[in-house]
């Protein structure tokens, strides 16, 4: 298996990777559309760190996506399903015509990833501040094993006023889970308005520090700047790495950025007129 590892024969080109995550946010607000409901704004903000992810860094198989030696993408932030789901349909886990079928009764894709339906995901989330614990007892469990695998998170600021994170935080510190990285997709909005407002996270670097993690901070939606992280995350060694992505909620559509009524809200059909033709 090891001569066919698919993140060895498909890494894209910046340009391309970027050109794959505005046809993501299409299907984004496409699934949402059609399902009357959802979460598009973190969907679109987190879409650049997803694709980047799954086309360029994670060992995976989508014709075996129980491969032993497989790295374990955990989506700790599990509304934003609708990001994940775009990027599986493209790679082959399933076929894209199941993304219309967002949150229909008996769909493969539900509103929050279903580890039982849906090939491709690791983990069943949706109850914000577990996968962060999930992902350290994978990451153990590599280590334990002697598996080469690596383990990724990616969780939402608001969900990190969570307490399991931070116990989470503690014990992968602990561990030294080198083969762990987490990234945090700070937009600054959860469902009650600005996280600083609602319980505030800052200075967060500082306190990621003072949990023993290599903090790295970069801007979410270069992705120059997220696949350089992720590559020095690889090579950091005996302590976790957090990277911090700077991003803007609801990102490639002007109306909807940086706007907290697009949390968790389908657009209308006049809105999706205009979204579909800014994101031509």
């Amino acid at each position: 298996m090891g001569e066919n590892l698919l993140c060895e024969k498909r890494k894209l080109s910046v340009e391309e990777l970027n050109a794959k995550a505005k046809m993501f946010r299409r299907q984004i607000l496409e699934m949402t559309f059609a399902a009357g409901s959802g979460h598009p704004g973190g969907s679109m903000s987190s879409i650049d760190i997803v694709t980047a992810l799954y086309y360029n860094v994670l060992r995976i198989d989508p014709k075996n996506p129980n491969w032993p030696d497989r790295d374990r993408f955990v989506l700790s932030k599990g509304h934003v399903c609708p990001a994940v789901y775009a990027v599986l349909a493209d790679l082959g886990f399933f076929p894209r015509e199941a993304l219309m079928t967002l949150r229909k009764s008996g769909s493969i894709l539900q509103g929050h990833p279903d580890m039982h339906k849906t090939p491709g995901i690791e983990m069943s989330t949706g109850s914000l501040g577990q996968g962060l614990s999930v992902s350290c007892g994978m990451a153990l469990a590599a280590r334990l094993d002697s598996k080469s695998y690596r383990v990724y998170c990616l969780m939402g600021d608001g969900e990190v006023q969570e307490g399991n994170i931070w116990e989470g935080a503690m014990l992968a510190s602990h561990l030294k889970l080198d083969n762990l990285t987490a990234i945090l997709d700070r937009n600054r909005l959860q469902i009650d308005g600005n996280t600083e407002q609602v319980m505030s996270l800052e200075p967060l670097p500082d306190k990621w520090r003072a949990f023993g993690w290599n903090v790295l901070e970069i801007d979410g939606h270069d992705m120059h700047q997220i696949l350089d992280s992720l590559n020095l995350a690889k090579r950091t060694k005996n302590r976790p790495t957090i990277i911090i992505a700077n991003t803007v909620k609801g990102k490639g559509v002007s109306f909807m950025e940086n706007q907290v009524g697009f949390h968790g809200r389908a657009l209308t059909k006049e809105e999706m007129a205009k979204a579909m033709e800014e994101l031509k």
